[in-house]
């Protein structure tokens, strides 16, 4: 969807068009771990980078 690889404390929406924040990307960058921007919730996972789009850049950096 973006052209633009999600990343750590990147806000970003998903395949289901859930918006998330991005807290780690795990096993050499093959799973990326979500979790609702506000209000706190249970955390999701996806190996499918693609799928999300990112809305907002954390600008921390640029380790992707």
């Amino acid at each position: 969807m973006s052209t633009e690889r999600a990343w750590v404390d990147d806000l970003v929406r998903d395949g289901d068009g859930r918006r998330a924040i991005v807290t780690d990307v795990r096993a050499d960058g093959t799973v990326w771990v979500l979790r609702p921007p506000t209000g706190g919730g249970s955390c999701w996972e996806t190996d499918d980078p693609d799928s999300l789009e990112v809305l907002a850049p954390s600008g921390g950096g640029d380790n992707r």
